[in-house]
C-alpha cells in the first residue's frame, strides 16, 4: 500500500515581508493548519513585518521627545513597538503551537482552555 505524500504546505499570503514570510515558512512546514489558524497566522506574519518597520525606525530614534506642550515623554515608537510585541505574543498564543515531540513523535500542542469561566457561586441579589 502506498502512502500519498503530504499535500505542500500553503504558499505565504501575498504582500508579508521578510519576518513575516520567516514567521510563516517557520510554522507551515509542519503543521496542519486549519483556515481559522492560517488567519490568526497571517495576521502574525503582518505584525511580525509591522514590528520590523518599528524596529528599524526606533533603532536610530531618541528614546525620548519632546511632545506639543513641551514636555519630554517616551518616543511614540517604542510604545507602538511594546504593543505590537503584546499582539504578536497573543497572535501566536491563539495558535497554540506545539512545543515539542512527544513520546510517539508527534508534534504536541498545549493544553486548549474551555470558554470563560463564569463566576463561582454567583448568587443573584434580592
Amino acid at each position: 500500500m502506498d502512502i500519498a505524500p503530504p499535500p505542500p504546505p500553503p504558499k505565504a499570503p501575498s504582500g508579508l515581508g521578510t519576518a513575516g514570510r520567516k514567521l510563516w515558512r517557520a510554522i507551515v512546514v509542519d503543521l496542519d493548519l486549519g483556515p481559522h489558524e492560517e488567519l490568526l497566522l497571517t495576521q502574525a506574519c503582518r505584525t511580525a513585518d509591522i514590528l520590523d518597520k518599528l524596529n528599524l525606525e526606533a533603532r536610530d530614534a531618541d528614546l525620548t521627545v519632546v511632545n506639543s506642550r513641551g514636555d519630554r515623554v517616551a518616543n511614540p515608537l517604542l510604545t507602538e513597538q511594546r504593543l505590537q510585541n503584546i499582539v504578536l505574543a497573543r497572535l501566536l498564543a491563539s495558535l497554540r503551537l506545539p512545543e515539542g515531540v512527544d513520546e510517539d513523535d508527534r508534534m504536541s500542542r498545549p493544553q486548549r482552555r474551555g470558554a470563560a469561566r463564569g463566576a463561582y457561586n454567583a448568587r443573584r441579589m434580592p
